[in-house]
């Protein structure tokens, strides 16, 4: 069932932004403590669990796109930015503020 209820729909997009947020984390993490301590500091286990974490948080954004797409009524020009964001270091972050923005205009 669609959500047609602005708060409804609302909700699922803080959900989005939340777990956009926290695979943004997880991605900085990984890029500038993680792989640093491995490769400059000969310290691998940082890279091990932070990647973990990371894979995890990034498989759940993708199923949070398709919630997007399913739910919000997404286009595939947002699909394609959610996805590039994802890849690009702060991009999450990006989105967040531009999904806060389309929020605040809802109600």
């Amino acid at each position: 069932m669609i959500p047609t209820d602005p708060l409804a729909i609302k909700k699922v997009s803080k959900m989005i932004r939340y777990i956009a947020v926290s695979e943004g984390i997880s991605y900085i993490l990984l890029l500038f403590v993680a792989m640093p301590l491995k490769y400059f500091g000969g310290i691998p286990q940082p890279v091990k669990y932070t990647g973990w974490i990371h894979g995890l948080l990034f498989i759940l954004f993708i199923n949070a796109i398709m919630l997007g797409f399913f739910r919000l009524k997404w286009s595939f020009k947002q699909i394609t930015w959610a996805f590039i964001a994802s890849l690009l270091p702060f991009g999450t972050f990006i989105l967040d503020k531009q999904m806060k923005k389309a929020e605040d205009l809802m109600i």
